[in-house]
């Protein structure tokens, strides 16, 4: 019998069929994965790599052109604020520069705020010193110096001030702003005069005593003290009074009221009280 008749014979048994079709199925197994594999590969890129430039330090339309000419992305993921930088620019990058990945990677920055925040001072008066630049660091603002002055307590805040310019509680103030602390040292040697306080609202009257060499001591307030009324609150009646020689960092205390007429009959009565 030829060697055709006996392969013919062999494939129609039922262990030649099944020979043949097992040899089939895995000649289309092994086909089919060398053509993914090889899709794969083009789809994926396998083996191109491209370099990731630098682009901290660029502004972000510079950066893009740059990573499109790349063959790559870019994603702003956060933002922060930096004085050491141009406002815009870039201050972080994903992955870092020189480092090798495939086309179409994103590159993910962290972008530097392109205006500087505005916030509010916060209340100062009467914290020590390192409360009071812990609280205005955590905003972004910037203790510039430190300047003395008398004061009961030692080592508490008296003023804030922007230049030569007293700041108000809750002024809001650019992000890096630089502020001077006014810190009290103590109680001094010397007698000054004490000013007249009547009329003032208590910002006035804080200031103007600070000018002097005093502190402002306890307010009294005849009424409730709102937001909104805080500033017609105006000094009716201190102690100690007017004109009188006190130790330079001393406190005087104040009572205050939106009733103007306390103001006036508080002057008679010291006059009357002068001229017996």
């Amino acid at each position: 019998m030829s060697k055709k008749h006996q392969f013919s014979d062999f494939y129609r048994s039922k262990l030649g069929f099944l020979v043949v079709n097992l040899l089939s199925a895995v000649f289309l197994i092994v086909f089919v994965l060398v053509i993914v594999v090889f899709c794969l590969k083009r789809y994926t890129d396998h083996g191109v790599e491209v370099e990731v430039p630098q682009i901290t330090g660029l502004y972000l339309e510079e950066a893009q052109q740059l990573v499109l000419e790349n063959q790559l992305q870019i994603l702003v993921v956060d933002s922060t604020f930096s004085s050491k930088v141009p406002l815009g620019t870039i201050v972080e990058q994903n992955p870092v520069p020189m480092t090798h990945v495939k086309r179409h990677r994103t590159i993910y920055v962290v972008l530097n705020a392109r205006q500087r925040r505005q916030v509010p001072l916060p209340e100062l008066h009467d914290l020590s010193y390192r409360q009071a630049q812990n609280m205005l660091t955590s905003l972004g603002l910037i203790v510039d110096s430190i300047e003395y002055e008398p004061s009961e307590y030692k080592d508490l805040i008296l003023d804030t001030r922007c230049g030569n310019q007293s700041v108000e509680t809750g002024k809001m103030l650019t992000e890096g702003t630089h502020l001077i602390l006014v810190v009290g040292f103590g109680q001094g040697t010397e007698m000054v005069p004490v000013p007249d306080l009547r009329g003032l609202n208590q910002r006035d009257a804080r200031q103007l005593l600070l000018n002097n060499r005093l502190t402002l001591g306890a307010a009294e307030y005849d009424a409730e003290v709102t937001e909104e009324n805080a500033d017609r609150f105006v000094v009716y009646s201190q102690s100690p009074a007017a004109d009188e020689m006190y130790l330079e960092g001393s406190s005087v205390s104040v009572k205050l009221s939106m009733d103007l007429e306390k103001t006036v009959t508080e002057d008679n009565e010291d006059n009357e009280e002068n001229f017996f």
